[in-house]
């Protein structure tokens, strides 16, 4: 009779597979390493905007009086489940200079009849939505506006560029 442990045969070790999952920790880590080299997006747009014109600018009011901002029949309110209400405000924006546009950030506001603010927000279109914004060229913009009551008096939405930057030839 045989006994009943079984032979153990010798143990070996797959190199193959040990090779590959140290390139791959190191292609993993490669990658990290450069992900966190970039600056956050949020730096980023805010260097875009300083080398942007600023109101005030003569530059800026030759430029930016070419920008033309019209908001969309199609903006919608919703309730949320919070109570509150959502907008979703559609417009567009043209270019109607003879410049290409690179930075271009917009203000968008929901007004009151009163002609007072109730909410606003400031987006980066140029280069964000679309990486520039060529003479004669109309571009859609989409964004949302939340924490509005039922009786908050949303007379109208006023749109205004805040910084502007030309493309360089």
């Amino acid at each position: 009779m045989e006994p009943l442990t079984e032979k153990r045969e010798g143990f070996s070790i797959n190199y193959g597979l040990v090779i590959g999952i140290g390139v791959a920790m190191l292609l993993i880590g490669g990658a990290i390493f450069l992900l966190l080299r970039k600056p956050p997006v949020s730096e980023q747009a805010a260097q875009l905007i300083a080398s942007a014109h600023q109101e005030g600018s003569p530059e800026f009011n030759n430029l930016s009086k070419d920008i033309i901002i019209a908001t969309d029949d199609r903006t919608i309110e919703s309730p949320t489940g919070l109570g509150t209400i959502s907008m979703y405000i559609y417009g567009k924006i043209h270019n109607k200079g003879n410049k290409t546009i690179d930075v271009l950030q917009v203000d968008a506001a929901v007004i009151t009849q009163f002609n007072q603010v109730l909410k606003s927000k400031r987006i980066l279109v140029v280069p964000v939505q679309q990486a520039t914004l060529a003479p004669g060229e109309t571009i859609p913009i989409t964004l949302t506006l939340d924490g509005f009551s039922k009786d908050d008096d949303r007379a109208n939405i006023r749109w205004k560029v805040t910084a502007i930057r030309p493309a360089q030839p």
